[in-house]
């Protein structure tokens, strides 16, 4: 496991992903980090608003999963215009 920490492979990838710079694969894991804390913020949203008219489960599993049908393709906006704003 250390020798997979310290290789320098993975050592840049998280330099790159600590310095905001944007390739694909340190916009991928951003995309991937968006898309669950929306799936956490959508269950506690279902949860407040519908959780006593139709079951806590059921909202809250209906917000975890309606809620990265907006967020997933304002990410991918955000992070596009990112990358083309970072090349001037």
């Amino acid at each position: 496991m250390r020798d997979i920490l310290t290789t320098p492979n993975l050592i840049n990838f998280l330099t790159s992903l600590a310095d905001g710079e944007l390739n694909i694969a340190t916009e991928l894991v951003w995309l991937i980090i968006a898309a669950a804390l929306s799936m956490v913020g959508g269950a506690i949203g279902g949860m407040l608003l519908a959780g006593k008219d139709i079951g806590y489960q059921f909202s809250a599993m209906l917000g975890a999963l309606f809620a990265p049908a907006g967020v997933i393709p304002a990410i991918l906006l955000g992070l596009a215009a990112l990358n083309f704003l970072a090349n001037y």
